[in-house]
């Protein structure tokens, strides 16, 4: 069973949350993760100037997913930074990209899921993760979100990402704040669980 994880990360917040959820992924048996990047947009020299240069390097082995990837997999977890509470340009241009998926029904009864960042507590993370579920309401796929079964979304000792639409994380607003061990475990807990229900649904 192939779990395809796909996203977008610029400064490597979301790079490493889909570690994470890779690590929870391959706790069910049979399960395969397979982290793929959405295809960069802005130039070599935005990308300079805003800092990311050494970050996008870092990540340079994970490969680029192609629309194909998509279709072969089965269940997809989305990464994707919040861009005014919104997904990033990067992503929603790849998923503007699978219209010929959406006419042959080819991700139809596959699990989706999604996973987030925002600069700040309050920055768009919810709404982030519940807009992205319309394009998967409409490809067909059958959404996991992260349940309260994972007691970490329950703290008030610290401030922390993590709700019951999916793992986040927050990364200040200078991308100085890297995920914290709660918000790791979040999307462990969330590659897991939704690894674990396609399991169920391809046996």
């Amino acid at each position: 069973m192939k779990v395809l994880i796909v996203y977008y990360s610029t400064y490597g917040h979301i790079h490493k949350m889909a570690e994470a959820v890779a690590e929870g992924v391959r706790e069910i048996a049979g399960a395969e993760a397979v982290l793929r990047r959405v295809p960069e947009t802005l130039p070599e020299g935005v990308i300079e100037k805003m800092g990311a240069a050494a970050a996008q390097q870092a990540m340079a082995h994970v490969p680029v997913c192609t629309v194909e990837e998509l279709a072969a997999a089965d269940a997809v977890i989305f990464g994707t930074p919040t861009r005014f509470g919104n997904m990033c340009g990067q992503m929603r241009q790849f998923l503007d990209a699978t219209g010929q998926l959406w006419a042959t029904g080819a991700l139809v009864g596959k699990v989706g899921s999604v996973f987030t960042s925002s600069a700040t507590q309050h920055g768009g993370q919810e709404s982030t993760i519940l807009s992205f579920h319309i394009t998967l309401l409409h490809q067909g796929f059958v959404i996991v979100g992260l349940p309260y079964t994972f007691q970490g979304q329950m703290r008030i000792d610290e401030i922390t990402g993590g709700s019951p639409y999916g793992a986040s994380t927050i990364a200040g607003g200078s991308g100085e704040r890297m995920p914290s061990q709660n918000e790791l475990d979040a999307a462990r807990f969330q590659g897991k669980h939704a690894a674990a229900i396609a399991a169920k649904l391809t046996a």
